[in-house]
């Protein structure tokens, strides 16, 4: 394929989607990330798309956002990954509250084999997920139905929501920086997001490496409000991803790095469900004045941390240290 037909293709792939990862568009064009990554920046300088960590978005991503199809099949290997890792948080007969977005529906999904467990809800698509599960309590908010997510949202969500109190909100959003936190693109989305961080004792975001260092309109949730990040392993040449999960480190912020398919990319094969991760960043300790939760499960590797071997015991000190 000649460089003018890749570079056309890529583009058309962006317009239908709004966004896609740099492995998804490697897979299509079947070529290489490192030839995709000259394209795009070739089309970025045309002016005909916008370079973002790991992919390419429309010229004015920053207030636009795709709608469901498209966001579906983004990242689907990688989202299957952060979904069975975010998963083993969930302990039997926990009252939790799920946010909208499909990293939180792949949760739903697998929230079905937890006993006792209550989940409460604005999207439709995570009800969905766990309609069937004899064992789970679904409860919906109130609201207005968004069609673009389906998810319920406007001042009857959000009053729906005072007066409860959960364990954990698992949320999704646009983009995620450690300068401002997780961020969406649509005010209402935002305004409900916000409304379920104020119900919960902790907040999981769940964010693929795509979205790290993006930021878009509506910020949803502060950094120093977000106690772990779930989120899939970088490629190897994203320096800023990287960057961007030591920052939020920094920051106070518990991360589990999911492993990814082998095929490394988006719309590979499923992981497994119950698969480990391929590595944890070291849990920073908890910020001042914060108050960790004596119970409740760890992001760490099937290792305990007191169970590794010196080399990175002492490696996970260093980082501690900075």
């Amino acid at each position: 394929m000649f460089a003018a037909e890749r570079r056309q293709l890529i583009l058309e792939m962006v317009r239908a989607n709004g966004a896609v990862s740099l492995r998804e568009l490697a897979r299509v064009v079947q070529t290489s990330e490192v030839t995709v990554r000259r394209d795009v920046r070739a089309l970025e300088a045309e002016g005909l798309l916008d370079r973002r960590h790991g992919g390419a978005v429309l010229p004015g991503g920053f207030t636009r956002e795709s709608g469901f199809p498209q966001k579906s099949h983004l990242a689907t290997a990688e989202k299957t990954a952060i979904a069975d890792l975010a998963a083993g948080l969930v302990e039997e007969g926990e009252a939790i509250v799920v946010g909208a977005g499909t990293t939180t529906q792949e949760l739903a999904r697998r929230l079905a084999r937890v006993p006792g467990l209550t989940v409460v809800t604005n999207s439709l698509l995570v009800a969905q997920a766990l309609a069937h599960a004899n064992r789970v309590e679904v409860v919906m908010t109130g609201g207005t139905l968004r069609g673009s997510n389906y998810a319920l949202v406007g001042s009857g969500a959000e009053q729906s929501l005072q007066g409860l109190r959960v364990s954990r909100a698992f949320l999704s959003g646009s983009g995620l920086t450690a300068e401002r936190g997780l961020s969406t693109s649509n005010m209402l989305s935002a305004s409900v997001d916000r409304a379920l961080v104020q119900a919960a004792a902790e907040v999981v975001v769940l964010a693929d490496h795509t979205k790290l260092g993006t930021d878009t309109m509506f910020q949803t949730v502060p950094t120093d409000l977000i106690t772990r990040l779930v989120t899939d392993e970088p490629p190897p040449h994203d320096d800023r991803a990287a960057t961007e999960l030591q920052a939020l480190a920094d920051q106070g912020v518990q991360i589990a790095v999911a492993g990814s398919s082998s095929s490394g990319g988006a719309g590979g094969d499923p992981v497994p469900a119950g698969r480990q991760p391929r590595r944890d960043v070291p849990l920073p300790g908890p910020r001042r004045g914060q108050v960790v939760p004596g119970t409740g499960p760890q992001l760490r590797s099937a290792t305990a941390l007191g169970e590794q071997p010196q080399g990175e015991r002492a490696r996970v000190a260093d980082l501690r240290r900075r």
